[in-house]
């Protein structure tokens, strides 16, 4: 049994046989033939990892100063930090070893700690606790840019997202709200975290690549609706010729409607988590976000498809004008 393509979607070729089954009534109705069909271009390649990552130094701080600031208790958190394990963990989990540590340095400030200390060993917790206040949000960029979860949503190896999983940024719109909320507060000593809600909300985004199938899916509508576009042109450049009715087009605008609504939250809510970070990004993802993930650069995906939306609807009443 065929499915109802046209007017739920099912599978990935959805959002496409739409497309194609409304550019073949549009030419069947003006008498045209059909358009010649262009692959739509491909997404951008998302930065690599040492152009989309701040550099960190390393703090090295030698045994014996560790244990004089041994009533902090960060010593067992260097040591996990620096055994075999530790050197190998997920972004994510680097991150909450960063953030524990501060923690408890700054913590430590409020206990009699400090004042047990000889000058240099004071200065010395002086030193680390203000280096890692700074470079904290640049950790917690790091842990998102870097996992593989966030890098895969991104992924050029994507479909066009279908008509039917639009739900999706319903979905995984919980995840980038968390992952907003920890960038904000993570030097708030008010609000904590744990590893199993951060990697419960990580495994969200590792469901389907998310924003590649949103841009291939406005990408998709905006060559499918020049194309279109191109028979109302040739229709119009012979008007003696006249189409009693154009096909309807009301299930397809419902569908762009709503892919339109859809990309604005995600894209809004990945613009608002990266503005989370620090105020400077790495220059490669700013070039990125600009060109594949903004809302006003006339040349990202969103305001092309709707900028091809526009010109259809435009020529289609410009065609109903004339054939009065």
């Amino acid at each position: 049994m065929l499915c109802a393509i046209w007017l739920a979607g099912c599978g990935q070729g959805a959002a496409e046989q739409r497309l194609l089954h409304y550019q073949q009534r549009l030419a069947e109705a003006l008498d045209v033939a059909s358009p010649p069909n262009a692959t739509p271009r491909n997404i951008g390649r998302f930065p690599e990892r040492q152009a989309r990552l701040f550099s960190l130094p390393d703090i090295r701080v030698g045994l014996t100063d560790i244990y004089a600031l041994r009533g902090c208790h960060i010593s067992n958190l260097v040591a996990k930090r620096n055994n075999q394990l530790g050197k190998v963990a997920a972004p994510s989990q680097r991150w909450l070893y960063e953030l524990e540590l501060w923690r408890r340095l700054k913590a430590c400030w409020n206990t009699s700690v400090p004042s047990s200390l000889d000058a240099e060993d004071r200065q010395r917790l002086d030193r680390l606790t203000r280096l890692k206040t700074e470079h904290l949000p640049r950790a917690s960029w790091n842990a998102l840019f870097d996992s593989s979860e966030w890098v895969d949503s991104f992924s050029r190896a994507s479909s066009p997202l279908p008509p039917a999983a639009l739900s999706a940024v319903d979905t995984q719109m919980p995840a980038l709200k968390y992952l907003r909320t920890a960038a904000q507060r993570q030097l708030d000593p008010d609000w904590s975290t744990d590893s199993t809600t951060l990697e419960g909300h990580l495994n969200t985004l590792r469901q389907r690549p998310l924003t590649a199938e949103i841009l291939r899916a406005l990408l998709l509508v905006e060559q499918r609706l020049e194309e279109a576009s191109s028979l109302l042109d040739r229709a119009l450049a012979r008007p003696t010729v006249c189409s009693t009715e154009l096909p309807d087009m009301a299930s397809l605008a419902q569908w762009l409607t709503r892919l339109d609504r859809q990309a604005i939250r995600w894209l809004s809510a990945l613009g608002d988590l990266i503005d989370a970070h620090p105020p400077t990004p790495p220059a490669a993802v700013a070039t990125y976000r600009h060109a594949w993930l903004s809302l006003e650069n006339p040349q990202a995906p969103l305001a092309s498809m709707r900028a091809a939306r526009k010109h259809h609807r435009e020529l289609r009443r410009a065609y109903a004008t004339q054939c009065r």
